[in-house]
């Protein structure tokens, strides 16, 4: 698995050749990635390259660390696995250099009251079909899934169901991450009119993130954790799950759905 090959997916690290059964193969490429503020680090990600900046900045800012955009790039000293954000922390982060893997967010982290804490009441939202809502997996790009069969990816919409933007990471959270990220330097955030749409399971720290960044909508192409619906229907976020072969399951937040 040494050789990465150009790619259109946007940066051509995110995918690698591997051998199986005696033929050439690919797959999604999982490194670490160390995020800094002020050069003092902060967090490590299992995360497939691509986008880090926007990465570091949603990771940050869903943990209450920013509260909008940040300049961040490349550490110096080590390019290709660290991102530097500039500071000033809002707080402190508490627990010094939180590790995440590719399956979790900061895992055993956070609860209903500390994400009250860090987002604000959400906006009234957009009214939506559930018919809009079904169809959304549906217009999720996703060019290195296809290739691979091994990322997740989230997409962010407005209220008609037009595709604003797509990111694909190994880890759900980190393509969420992303998406916030984007949204961030786009002027974007809080996502009051928006909705957010990922390819898996909603689990915890999925409408965790939401919340933070201000979604009053989700949607998820597999089912939702007790703790999901929980925050969801606390935090009178729509949210809603299985969304496949043009049905969809509406959890929490059903006055946003005509």
């Amino acid at each position: 698995m040494e050789e990465r090959p150009p790619t259109d997916l946007g940066d051509p690290r995110m995918l690698a050749r591997v051998t199986r059964d005696g033929i050439a193969d690919q797959v999604a490429v999982e490194e670490p990635l160390e995020i800094r503020v002020d050069g003092e680090p902060i967090a490590v990600t299992m995360r497939t390259p691509g986008h880090d900046a926007e990465l570091a900045l949603g990771f940050l800012y869903g943990e209450g660390l920013i509260d909008g955009e940040r300049e961040a790039g490349p550490s110096i000293d080590l390019a290709a696995n660290a991102i530097d954000v500039a500071g000033p922390l809002l707080r402190d982060p508490g627990v010094r250099r939180f590790y995440t893997t590719s399956s979790c967010g900061v895992c055993g982290k956070g609860a209903i009251e500390e994400v009250a804490v860090h987002s604000q009441p959400l906006a009234p939202g957009p009214e939506v079909t559930r018919e809009l809502l079904a169809s959304l997996p549906d217009r999720l790009a996703q060019p290195a899934f296809e290739r691979t069969g091994g990322l997740h990816a989230t997409g962010l919409f407005d209220a008609a169901g037009g595709v604003l933007a797509v990111r694909e990471d190994v880890g759900r959270h980190n393509a969420l991450d992303k998406v916030v990220g984007w949204a961030l330097l786009a002027g974007e955030v809080p996502l009051s009119d928006r909705i957010l749409c990922v390819s898996g399971r909603l689990a915890f720290e999925l409408v965790q993130k939401a919340a933070v960044a201000g979604a009053p909508v989700l949607v998820g192409v597999g089912a939702p954790t007790s703790l999901a619906v929980e925050l969801a229907g606390e935090r009178a976020m729509t949210l809603a799950g299985f969304a496949r072969r043009g049905q969809v399951n509406v959890y929490t937040g059903a006055h946003r759905v005509r």
